[in-house]
């Protein structure tokens, strides 16, 4: 199902279908279970990039891995 139309957004900013499909595959693996949180994010990561807020290589870094800072004892 299509919530959003984020690959109109993708032509506008130029993204090649390759890069598109790595951020939908991103996004998958954020949201594996919320196609609408999937698209949406996808959505928003497209439109950052068409105005120039992120390139399309800083869109497809991973978030760095939450680190456990709590203490033991």
């Amino acid at each position: 199902m299509k919530y959003f139309d984020y690959e109109t957004v993708a032509r506008e900013a130029k993204i090649p279908p390759e890069k598109v499909k790595s951020l939908v595959k991103l996004m998958r693996e954020e949201f594996p279970n919320d196609p609408l949180m999937c698209e949406l994010h996808v959505l928003r990561a497209c439109m950052a990039i068409r105005d120039g807020h992120v390139t399309v290589e800083d869109a497809l870094k991973p978030e760095p891995s939450q680190v456990d800072t709590t203490e033991t004892k």
